[in-house]
């Protein structure tokens, strides 16, 4: 074998590494595929989960608020509110909200939900919060 690098051995090293971390991507996305369901409690959710999330979605809450360190970050982290809240204090904050908002302040508004939706929201807020997300974000306050 000569010094020379050759196209023939460049084509080689590209198809062998293409395939190597193939195989990889492959390993790595089955392995993520199997964690989750031991890791994201699917087996929790209700119905009244899954409608505290289509509100969540439909209101953009985040739009405003981040969720395990996803969305934006004009308001609090939501992921363990009702921990440090509980359900009624959260309820109750939610409802609170003055319909005008408060003047020269940034202000969560006013939804005017019903009792069954914030009952939908709070255990929505439950579940995320007994996903295992490995004590993300690591900040308790949000």
């Amino acid at each position: 074998m000569s010094g020379a690098f050759t196209k023939s051995m460049a084509r080689n090293i590209f198809y062998g590494g293409t395939v190597f971390f193939f195989l990889l991507f492959l390993a790595l996305s089955f392995d993520t595929h199997s964690q989750l369901p031991k890791r994201d409690m699917r087996q929790n959710i209700t119905p009244q989960v899954a409608e505290g999330k289509k509100l969540w979605e439909t209101h953009n809450c985040i739009g405003c608020h981040t969720l395990m360190g996803e969305g934006a970050y004009f308001a609090p982290e939501l992921a363990n509110v009702v921990v440090r809240y509980g359900e009624e204090g959260t309820k109750a904050f939610i409802k609170s909200r003055p319909k005008e908002g408060i003047e020269g302040r940034r202000s969560m508004p006013q939804f005017n939900f019903t009792d069954a939706q914030l009952d939908a929201i709070v255990a929505f807020l439950k579940h995320v919060n007994s996903i295992n997300d490995a004590n993300w974000p690591p900040n308790v306050q949000g």
